[in-house]
């Protein structure tokens, strides 16, 4: 399940989605985009999505000002398969 939630530009996250506006998309869920750098220019927070190389989106903020993403929930571990215990007797 993911959260939507309103925090600091300081405190975004590497794979938080941001919202990149309207779009030309008739369905919002588009146009969220999956911040893939964080970089400190000036004491600005930059978020960029995308890649460098090809095109990508790039939103300036000051540290403390709110920005609102959707961040999914961290992937907890599978867990391990409890061994069973097959105690067998031999009738020794």
């Amino acid at each position: 399940m993911t959260t939507r939630i309103k925090i600091g530009a300081a405190e975004v996250q590497l794979g938080d989605l941001i919202y990149n506006g309207l779009g030309t998309s008739k369905h919002p869920t588009d146009t969220w985009e999956t911040i893939t750098q964080i970089n400190v220019v000036d004491g600005l927070i930059l978020l960029i999505t995308g890649a460098l190389s090809g095109p990508h989106g790039e939103f300036w903020y000051e540290p403390d000002e709110v920005v609102a993403v959707i961040r999914h929930p961290p992937e907890l571990p599978e867990p391990v398969p409890a061994k069973p215990h097959n105690k067998h007797s031999h009738g020794h």
